[in-house]
């Protein structure tokens, strides 16, 4: 249920169809933001799920993979199977993948 920031990279070097879904709050996403991620704050996930794809990766991610998480078990619950939980979230992106994204 978890993905880790080298293997989502690794699929968005290899342009491998996914969605990043951001459910962080806009001021969050604000200060640091991986591109070509959507923005949809966690709170409004359950108005939104007609924009989540079922049939394609959908990597949930926020600050440190806490919300995420939850969210992620949550679409699961909803019959989102291909959702996963960016682990270590933004964060660990910054740490490990792109220092130049801020968190």
């Amino acid at each position: 249920m978890d993905i880790s920031v080298q293997d989502l990279h690794a699929m968005r070097s290899e342009h491998k169809p996914h969605m990043l879904l951001d459910i962080r709050e806009k001021q969050e996403v604000d200060a640091a933001s991986i591109d070509g991620s959507v923005h949809i704050p966690m709170n409004t996930i359950p108005d939104n799920l007609d924009r989540l794809p079922k049939d394609i990766p959908l990597v949930v991610m926020c600050h440190v993979g806490g919300r995420s998480a939850q969210v992620t078990h949550w679409l699961r619950a909803q019959g989102y199977d291909n959702a996963v939980n960016l682990d270590g979230g933004i964060v660990a992106w910054a740490s490990e993948i792109d220092p130049d994204v801020g968190h």
